[in-house]
């Protein structure tokens, strides 16, 4: 069931990082589920049948393996983690040095091949829709008071309708969630996304 190491991927696991080790260890337990080692946003990705399974990825605290489809795994020993509140498909298992990789080894492959059947199963984490997200005040009576900008917001594509509601209700205070939606409307009303 092994599958072999991918060359493209291997500069990965050269390059001097303090999480050397821990790459090489998690490469080998997800080489050793069957899954094909690709390169995918610069990090080593394991894939079935070239759907992303899991993936390693590092950062200063801690090393992960990232499950793209967390939420939808039975997680029986607790150790996935949602990054954010935002991420609404992926989870972590995180790790500070290899002892701690070593020690769930087994529980590690176990899911694995646990998000290996998710994938099979062809199972899709069901993502909030736009009408999930809280319209903030500030905008809502924008939208009230402006057909254009209502008409505007409404011909978006639901991944930009959802970008501005994050974007607009993230600031604490009223009066900076308003200024954030002043100064978007002209962006909303020439039909472009909050990062355009």
């Amino acid at each position: 069931m092994k599958h072999t190491m991918n060359p493209k991927v291997d500069w990965f696991f050269n390059k001097d990082t303090p999480w050397q080790e821990e790459y090489t260890k998690l490469r080998m337990i997800a080489l050793e589920t069957g899954l094909a080692e690709e390169l995918k946003w610069g990090c080593p990705c394991y894939a079935l049948d070239k759907q992303n399974v899991v993936l390693i990825h590092g950062f200063k605290e801690y090393c992960a393996y990232l499950f793209f489809k967390g939420a939808l795994m039975s997680d029986p020993s607790g150790i996935l983690i949602q990054q954010t509140k935002d991420v609404q498909s992926a989870r972590q298992v995180r790790f500070a040095n290899i002892m701690e990789i070593v020690d769930l080894e087994p529980t590690l492959k176990a899911y694995i091949h646990e998000a290996i059947e998710v994938e099979k199963a062809g199972l899709k984490v069901a993502l909030k829709t736009t009408a999930e997200y809280d319209v903030p005040e500030e905008f809502q009576s924008k939208l009230d008071h402006i057909p254009a900008l209502k008409d505007a917001f409404e011909a978006l594509t639901p991944g930009r309708q959802r970008g501005y509601l994050y974007f607009f209700s993230q600031p604490k205070q009223s009066k900076t969630r308003e200024a954030r939606v002043e100064k978007y409307i002209p962006q909303i009303l020439a039909g472009k996304g909050v990062d355009d």
